[in-house]
């Protein structure tokens, strides 16, 4: 059954809560709202609101869950699985939080800074590094995407290995329930065993359980010397030894070990102005390394270089080029960040966001990639991405002169074929990206039993009339 259109008279209220200038309304200045950042999904609604305080959030979802209306938040529009576009039968609302976009405060001495959820990432990182600080979350999209996004689907990025996921940068949220009231844990304490840790659960919860409004996030030193190498590598588990053996000798140094093949780089300088080859010859595997440390003198670079020469005598490391400055550090990060760009350049794509323990990455790459050439005659592998945290977004590429069409029409069986073989290895199939719209049915058939029915139950307790993020993450 369709559900019913929104009645005026509740429009009418949910535009009063937030006041002049904040509720769009019209067609023109919705249709940015309309569809994710991949062009999988479009929607309908009748009105975006643009709230700017916690109380506006809060007298908006009371209003929503008076009248079970279906609210959507929306933070940067940089989900790749379709978590924050409405649905098409326009009986939802968008909650757009872009102009709830302050510092709320910054404590160096506590190393904290509380933002909220409309921050902008490289804000944020910005507050951080004029306070003397570091905010570690390092994401390709971090100059659109938001904090508040960030928190939703428990971003990673390319400084997992040192720092951990969102959830492990947060030391306290605010967040509005789907009845309107706020519960504050808004704290810098590194030490609370007062009961549940709440705040966990609206972490990666997609919008689902609570609209995050702001958040109390961990600071760190700021790094003062950095050591960063583009290697050429004989194959991906030489690469995961050189990972090993990196963390050993720099005593843990290691912020970034990216794992990207030969055709990532094929695609990058040709799709992408400015990022050239940082070595001469060509090779299968390579990988971006990055260590850090807050203390000058510590004399990485050498220590890198060393480390990276005893690989080589280990017939682990085929070739190296390490950046001797800034420029040459941000040419290998425009490489390995225009990825994805490069991608969408060259053709159709069909993605996979996967982990495999670190000891699974070879064998799983090998099989795996053997299926796709096996099975898949108009398309190529690009296995890249963190491999320091065993994340790999395993992606299969149209081949050039194929038809996007067809392709595109095995996307099921071949999503399927993947997902298996990461379930064979104890992976996962959504190691960053979250769930969304997208991955609802890879989630209850990985995820099903015991764990889908604690979801469900948190989701029925949290959200009774089921107005949060509808259809996302978990079935209507």
């Amino acid at each position: 059954m369709p559900a019913p259109a929104i009645q005026s008279s509740v429009l009418d209220a949910l535009k009063a809560s937030v006041g002049p200038g904040g509720a769009l309304d019209q067609p023109s200045d919705i249709e940015p709202y309309l569809s994710d950042f991949r062009k999988l999904y479009a929607g309908r609604t009748p009105l975006v609101l643009l709230p700017s305080t916690t109380d506006e959030v809060s007298r908006i979802l009371a209003i929503c869950n008076q009248h079970s209306v279906g609210v959507v938040p929306h933070g940067g529009n940089t989900s790749y699985c379709g978590g924050a576009t409405p649905d098409e039968s326009a009986s939802q609302v968008v909650l757009a939080l872009r102009r709830m976009n302050r510092v709320r405060n910054v404590s160096p001495r506590d190393f904290a800074i509380t933002v909220e959820a409309g921050c902008v990432l490289a804000d944020v990182q910005v507050a951080a590094d004029k306070a003397d600080r570091l905010f570690p979350l390092s994401l390709g999209s971090e100059g659109s995407c938001q904090v508040g996004g960030n928190l939703s689907t428990n971003a990673g990025g390319t400084a997992v290995l040192k720092f951990g996921m969102m959830r492990d940068l947060v030391l306290g949220l605010e967040v509005v329930l789907a009845d309107g009231r706020v519960l504050d844990s808004l704290r810098s304490l590194r030490k609370d065993n007062s009961g549940y840790d709440l705040k966990q659960l609206f972490i990666g919860s997609e919008g689902t359980l609570g609209v995050i409004t702001a958040a109390t996030l961990k600071l760190f030193p700021r790094p003062a010397e950095y050591a960063t190498a583009f290697v050429a590598v004989r194959d991906p588990g030489a690469a995961v030894e050189l990972l090993a053996r990196l963390r050993a000798a720099s005593g843990d140094a290691v912020t970034t070990f990216e794992l990207i093949p030969r055709i990532a780089v094929d695609l990058t300088t040709r799709h992408i102005s400015g990022v050239t080859d940082p070595l001469s010859g060509r090779h299968a595997w390579y990988a971006l390394v990055e260590l850090s440390s807050t203390r000058r003198g510590d004399e990485l670079q050498p220590l890198l270089e060393g480390a990276l020469a005893d690989a080589a005598a280990a017939s682990l490391v085929v070739d190296a080029a390490v950046a001797s400055n800034l420029r040459q550090r941000e040419t290998m990060w425009r490489l390995r960040e225009t990825i994805p760009e490069a991608q969408r350049h060259a053709g159709a794509g069909i993605k996979h966001d996967v982990s495999v323990p670190i000891s699974s990455i070879e064998q799983f790459v090998d099989e795996a990639t053997r299926w796709i050439e096996a099975n898949v005659p108009d398309g190529c592998v690009i296995a890249y991405g963190h491999l320091g945290d065993g994340n790999l977004h395993f992606n299969i590429q149209q081949r050039e002169g194929s038809d996007a069409k067809q392709f595109l029409a095995r996307a099921p069986d071949i999503r399927r074929a993947i997902h298996d073989r990461v379930a064979a290895r104890k992976g996962s199939f959504s190691a960053e990206h979250g769930i969304g719209r997208s991955k609802i049915e890879e989630l209850e058939r990985y995820r099903g039993g015991v764990a889908l029915d604690v979801m469900r139950a948190l989701k029925r307790t949290l959200d009774p009339k089921g107005i949060l993020n509808p259809g996302k993450v978990l079935r209507q």
